[in-house]
């Protein structure tokens, strides 16, 4: 009887002590999240010109992308690699990437009171921060701390339901709240997003499309847009000189 008691206690105490996720569910790494590791390799690929790599990479998060984000990111950046902008795609990227933290805070206050899930989706929205955490950093240093900190707030605030009520702390959606607003915000601002709501990806973006697009039809110094001006010209030839032999 001791020992079969002794036995339960050292069971409570392993559980108690071993990671909370690890006895959940699994659902991958929620440390990693696909989207922003597709980023980071475009990035890479970006930075020796490889745009056909690039757009390969893009590929394998696009229907995800265009599912919960709508159609005009992938609009802009497909078109951003085929016109080979650079700039524009890691832009755009790094706006999808704001998009997607906005996506998995959304669900944590959703799913709030689902310990497992909530602190899953925060996981993988922490994830998603850390790969734009340089480009914060290298611009400003103290946001970069200050929206660290608040992913940090943001997870005590999810409490923790302990095992058998030992180790139970009380959840805080209120604090959870203050800090998703300061997070996304922040990123918002810092990235120069109009909107956070699906169908207001980058209106900007497209505007960049639309002019470099126009600008393109109507540059003369490139020879291929010489051709519907000589084909015009040699119809008027034609007709002007059928024209002629016809009066004749």
């Amino acid at each position: 009887m001791k020992k079969w008691l002794f036995f339960c206690m050292a069971l409570i105490v392993v559980f108690n002590f071993a990671p909370h996720d690890a006895l959940a569910y699994s659902y991958g790494d929620p440390n990693e999240e696909a989207v922003a590791e597709a980023y980071k390799e475009m990035v890479a690929k970006l930075e020796n010109n490889r745009f056909d790599e690039a757009k390969a990479i893009y590929e394998t998060v696009q229907k995800e992308i265009d599912m919960h984000m709508g159609p005009e990111p992938s609009e802009v950046i497909l078109e951003a690699l085929e016109k080979k902008d650079k700039q524009l795609v890691i832009d755009s990227m790094r706006k999808v990437l704001v998009l997607n933290i906005a996506r998995r805070l959304e669900n944590v206050e959703k799913n709030f009171e689902k310990y497992d899930t909530s602190k899953r989706l925060l996981a993988k929205a922490f994830a998603t921060y850390e790969a734009l955490s340089p480009v914060v950093q290298e611009k400003n240093r103290e946001l970069d701390q200050k929206l660290k900190k608040e992913f940090d707030q943001a997870l005590q605030s999810l409490g923790n339901p302990g095992l058998f009520g030992v180790g139970k702390k009380e959840s805080n959606i209120e604090q959870f709240k203050k800090s998703k607003e300061t997070i996304l915000s922040s990123l918002q601002k810092e990235f120069k997003l109009k909107s956070l709501e699906v169908g207001h990806f980058s209106e900007s973006d497209l505007e960049r499309l639309a002019s470099a697009k126009k600008k393109e039809w109507t540059d003369l110094s490139k020879v291929k847009n010489w051709i519907p001006l000589i084909v015009i010209v040699v119809i008027i030839g034609a007709v002007v000189v059928y024209a002629v032999r016809k009066k004749k």
